[in-house]
C-alpha cells in the first residue's frame, strides 16, 4: 500500500469545461451594483436605434443584439448565461449610454377596491 492519493484523470476530449472562463466580476469590472435601485427581473428591455460603439465589451454587444425586440431582464440573463445581477449592471451601463430603453413592470392591481368588479359581475348576472 502507498500513502499517495489516487490520481484524478485529466479532462478527456469528450469532457468540456462547465465553468465560464471569464468570471462575472471581470465582466462588471468589479461592480456589484449600479448605485441605483436594481432593475426588477420582469422589466422589459429594448435596444434603441443608435449605432453600437465598437468600444463596448462583448457582453454589451450580445445584449444589444438580443434586445432587438422586448425582452425581460431575466430572459436577457438566460440568453447570456450570466447571473441576473451581472446583467443588471450591464443594462444600467447601456441605459446610461442611451443604447437601451426600459419599460418598467406593470404594478399589481389594487385588490382592496373590488367595487367595480362587483358591479360588472352584477351587470353580467342580470343580462344572463
Amino acid at each position: 500500500m502507498t500513502d499517495r492519493p489516487a490520481e484524478r484523470p485529466g479532462p478527456g476530449p469528450e469532457q468540456q469545461r462547465t465553468t465560464p472562463a471569464v468570471r462575472p466580476y471581470v465582466i462588471t469590472q468589479g461592480r456589484a451594483g449600479t448605485g441605483a435601485e436594481p432593475l426588477p427581473w420582469e422589466t422589459l428591455v429594448m435596444a434603441t436605434d443608435a449605432a453600437f460603439p465598437a468600444s463596448l465589451q462583448p457582453e454589451h454587444h450580445m445584449i444589444l443584439r438580443q434586445c432587438q425586440g422586448l425582452l425581460s431582464v431575466a430572459e436577457v440573463a438566460a440568453y447570456l448565461g450570466q447571473p441576473p445581477s451581472v446583467v443588471q449592471v450591464l443594462l444600467a451601463d447601456l441605459v446610461d449610454w442611451g443604447l437601451v430603453v426600459l419599460r418598467p413592470p406593470i404594478p399589481p392591481a389594487d385588490r382592496t377596491d373590488v367595487t367595480m368588479l362587483r358591479k360588472v359581475l352584477h351587470g353580467l348576472e342580470h343580462r344572463l
